[in-house]
């Protein structure tokens, strides 16, 4: 069975490394602040206690980092790239720009080190249950080897070659962002104009408008719930890399655009750890003008 590096045990990558773990994966597990590896101990994983001591023998190196600097910062540095053992598999299932994932596949090519790059949606709920969709960008045959590890994380799929994962997930995030701000929307439209939204909700289940969104995030958003599943910041990191993308595309996306101004000033008015579904707060303070 292929020995498991698992690096980054923030949020997400608590339970899909419980979960690689469950499944029988030998796993070492690293994080920058240690105490929240150690939370694996009791699911027999080894806690390393350095980056080399964590990728050192691995077959499979995951990372699950916050944003390309995080990501930059641990596939740079010597201690990574020095004591990676040969053919070996790199998958990163952080959300990083394109290009990001171009020049660390590229790179580690060099050395003989597959590549995948493989973000995921879903949030805690499918990191926990092991249903994240997961958008996986390399070649076919990396792919199929690594097929079982990925299953246990949640559902798997070859978008395309090395970057088709970053930018499937970038897609993925403009859909989120801007039914976030839909459903926000609705939900204000009907506590101001003097309809019930939670029956709102419930009388548009199974229509055209019906998403996970609305039923997960307009709860929230009912209940004045933010405590972070996704959290503003990341959605925001992950809309200036939509931005970023469409400008190298040569195209201008007026609605991401105008989304990911509006998690800005999230961010600037204090929002940064809360829910992604807080950009209602945004749309709130709008209104109060």
């Amino acid at each position: 069975m292929k020995k498991i590096s698992y690096i980054g045990i923030g949020l997400m990558g608590l339970p899909m490394a419980k979960n690689l773990l469950k499944a029988g994966y030998p796993l070492k597990a690293y994080n920058r602040t240690s105490e929240k590896a150690e939370q694996l101990k009791r699911f027999d994983a080894e806690i390393a206690k350095s980056i080399k001591d964590s990728v050192s023998d691995s077959d499979v190196i995951i990372t699950m980092l916050t944003d390309d600097l995080a990501v930059n910062q641990v596939m740079k540095s010597n201690e990574f790239l020095d004591n990676l053992k040969s053919s070996s598999t790199i998958i990163d299932m952080s959300s990083v720009k394109p290009e990001t994932a171009k020049f660390h596949g590229a790179n580690l090519k060099l050395k003989n080190i597959n590549y995948l790059d493989a973000p995921v949606s879903g949030g805690t709920t499918g990191a926990e249950a092991a249903t994240l969709a997961i958008m996986v960008g390399g070649e076919q045959k990396v792919f199929d080897e690594h097929l079982d590890v990925l299953k246990t994380m949640g559902k798997p799929t070859l978008v395309g070659p090395l970057a088709s994962g970053q930018i499937s997930k970038l897609a993925n995030q403009i859909i989120v962002g801007v039914t976030i701000g839909a459903v926000a929307e609705a939900v204000l439209l009907c506590e101001r104009a003097g309809a019930d939204p939670v029956k709102m909700i419930k009388a548009l289940m199974g229509g055209w408008a019906d998403s996970k969104i609305l039923q997960t995030h307009g709860q929230r958003m009912i209940r004045r719930d933010f405590l972070p599943k996704g959290k503003t910041s990341t959605q925001l990191k992950d809309m200036n890399n939509v931005i970023s993308c469409a400008n190298d595309s040569n195209l201008h996306l007026p609605i991401s655009t105008l989304v990911k101004e509006m998690y800005n000033n999230l961010v600037k008015n204090g929002h940064t750890n809360e829910d992604h579904s807080s950009l209602y707060k945004e749309i709130e303070r709008i209104n109060k003008k």
